[in-house]
């Protein structure tokens, strides 16, 4: 099962993150628009305000050496690395956005301070303790194995090191999902090869069964939720849609699912979760 899927996530983000960054740019995260979501701003800077506030929420104010979980082309990762002038190393399952993160940090002068592999984060080829900033921003939800992938970031930190996640959830239990919710959500997992997505409230009791000290949670979807609208009034510009084409059918079912996006933060079954924890 994971070999396919992970096939399948590298044929979408090989396909889909050119068009992505012709589009939107490098960020390919969700953006924040105030605690609210009622903050007009550009949506590229609400992607930086989103990093931004991260950070602050996980008082993160320095790190040396930094793990990017799910780099994608190197967003988050570059703009970490110039924020704390630290050492960032990205991984990927796609080589399309492993080559391309390279080629954007080399026209940024970031090139000795970061890597950018392709790899799976829950077989992490890494010294344990090699890290102290694990990050992964919309990763989790990718991932086949929650329990293994918070061992992964665990293993991979240094003592006292900060794992610092936000990831796709769906809403926290009880009562448990209904069969329409587990119907909308099956859409959505089939749309962006998704194995399933769980409550923030459970990540939180993998963190404590892994050891996590200082472990926090909070909820963030209203203040992303504008994103997803964003996003589907600008792929029904005539080059997005041409870019669609192109890219090919799984991008195209994938845009057509953003509604699903829309509706399920609407309706309260898709949460946009956060987690801390630091290694003793």
């Amino acid at each position: 099962m994971t070999n396919t899927l992970n096939n399948n996530i590298r044929k979408f983000y090989d396909a889909s993150s050119p068009l992505w960054e012709e589009t939107w740019g490098e960020h390919m995260h969700h953006g924040h628009y105030g605690s609210d979501g009622k903050t007009e701003k550009d949506h590229y800077q609400a992607q930086i305000d989103l990093i931004r506030e991260l950070l602050m929420w996980g008082d993160v104010r320095q790190a040396k050496n930094i793990l990017d979980v799910g780099c994608g082309i190197g967003g988050s990762s570059l703009f970490l690395a110039e924020m704390f002038g630290a050492n960032v190393t990205g991984i990927t399952l796609s080589p399309v956005q492993q080559q391309r993160a390279l080629e954007r940090a080399r026209i940024q002068n970031l090139d000795q301070q970061t890597d950018f592999q392709v790899a799976d984060a829950l077989q992490p080829p890494f010294a344990p303790g090699s890290f102290d900033l694990v990050w992964s921003l919309e990763s989790g939800e990718h991932m086949p194995d929650k329990h293994r992938f918070l061992q992964a970031a665990f293993e991979m930190l240094e003592s006292g090191g900060k794992f610092l996640m936000a990831t796709w959830c769906h809403r926290n239990l009880p009562p448990a999902l209904s069969k329409q919710e587990l119907k909308h959500l099956e859409r959505l997992y089939k749309a962006y090869h998704l194995p399933g997505i769980i409550s923030i409230n459970e990540y939180a009791d993998i963190a404590v069964d892994l050891g996590f000290l200082q472990i926090k949670t909070t909820d963030w979807t209203e203040a992303v939720a504008p994103f997803w609208p964003a996003v589907v009034k600008s792929a029904i510009r005539p080059s997005s849609i041409i870019g669609l084409f192109k890219a090919g059918l799984p991008t195209i079912r994938g845009a057509f699912a953003m509604q699903l996006m829309i509706k399920g933060f609407r309706n309260g079954t898709i949460r946009f979760g956060l987690l801390q924890g630091i290694k003793p």
